[in-house]
């Protein structure tokens, strides 16, 4: 406890020497500002004349102290570079299967069989980009030119739709895989703010879970389609059953339970902290990428 205590006493005397550095230096320039105002009256004149040594002065203390300040610094984190405690090293192992869908996903142990028919459980099963890449393929369905924006910093925006009478997209579309949790007006309100900023005047929000009374009445206020999981899979039953099947594959595809990296687009994988401790999915970029999600009934 010695050492944490040490190096919060050194931070804050580094921090005094800072703040001292730069008032000094702000009272030498005040001091050798103020002659320039003083007009050309002689008492004056004498008066900032006589300001400007103190002026220079002090703002030379100001330099030094700032100046010992990034030396002091420097050293400082010289010294906890070299005394700091290796990070806890992540073992990689063999991914599990699972026998239940669970939201933060655990890695699974029996891996269910495949629906042949829409219901909310493959909702369930499926992990987010799943889910994103199923609404893409509904909208493409509908006749739009899709394009998706699966990773990375999106600014609110999953699926940019397009119509082929149109330049530019006429619309957008966010989707939020979420269980048991209902979207909320805040994230409405997110969403409407993203399309004020393209200027559009349409826009879909689909999500798996449901929507509160003010999400919704929101949606209804502003011309944004709401669809929670039941009006999905209502529209995917509106689809031929050849449409329903492609819809399928597309959940289906590779490995659905595993979730992806947002911000690398890559499937994370289960990781073990080498000091003990609940598993949790990591991105396999790790260091360069520290994205993590947590993992229900991960083994210990």
């Amino acid at each position: 406890m010695a050492q944490p205590r040490t190096k919060r006493r050194q931070k804050r005397a580094l921090n005094t020497l800072q703040e001292k550095g730069f008032a000094a230096c702000a009272l030498g320039a005040v001091m050798l500002t103020i002659p320039i105002f003083l007009g050309k009256s002689p008492i004056l004149a004498a008066f900032g004349s006589g300001l400007r040594f103190p002026g220079w002065l002090s703002f030379g203390i100001g330099l030094a102290l700032l100046g010992w300040h990034h030396m002091a610094r420097n050293k400082f984190a010289g010294r906890a570079a070299s005394t700091q405690q290796p990070k806890a090293v992540f073992q990689e192992v063999q991914v599990p299967r699972f026998s239940a869908p669970a939201r933060p996903m655990a890695a699974p142990t029996v891996l269910p069989e495949k629906a042949t028919q829409w219901s909310a459980a493959i909702f369930a099963a499926i992990e987010w980009r799943r889910f994103e890449a199923v609404c893409e393929k509904l909208f493409a369905q509908g006749g739009f030119q899709t394009k998706s924006q699966s990773h990375g910093a999106d600014g609110g925006v999953d699926i940019w739709l397009h119509s082929r009478n149109a330049v530019g997209p006429v619309a957008v579309v966010q989707c939020k895989h979420w269980q048991g949790k209902p979207v909320g007006v805040k994230e409405l309100r997110e969403f409407f703010g993203v399309m004020a900023s393209h200027k559009l005047t349409r826009g879909t929000y689909a999500t798996t879970s449901t929507y509160t009374t003010d999400a919704r009445q929101f949606a209804k206020d502003n011309g944004i389609n709401a669809l929670d999981g039941n009006s999905l899979l209502a529209l995917i039953a509106k689809r031929t059953p050849e449409q329903q099947q492609e819809l399928l594959a597309v959940a289906y595809q590779g490995e659905y339970w595993r979730p992806t990296c947002a911000s690398c687009g890559v499937k994370l994988v289960e990781r073990t902290p080498a000091k003990g401790g609940a598993n949790f999915w990591g991105c396999s970029n790790y260091p360069k990428c520290k994205s993590r999600l947590p993992m229900v009934g991960a083994l210990r």
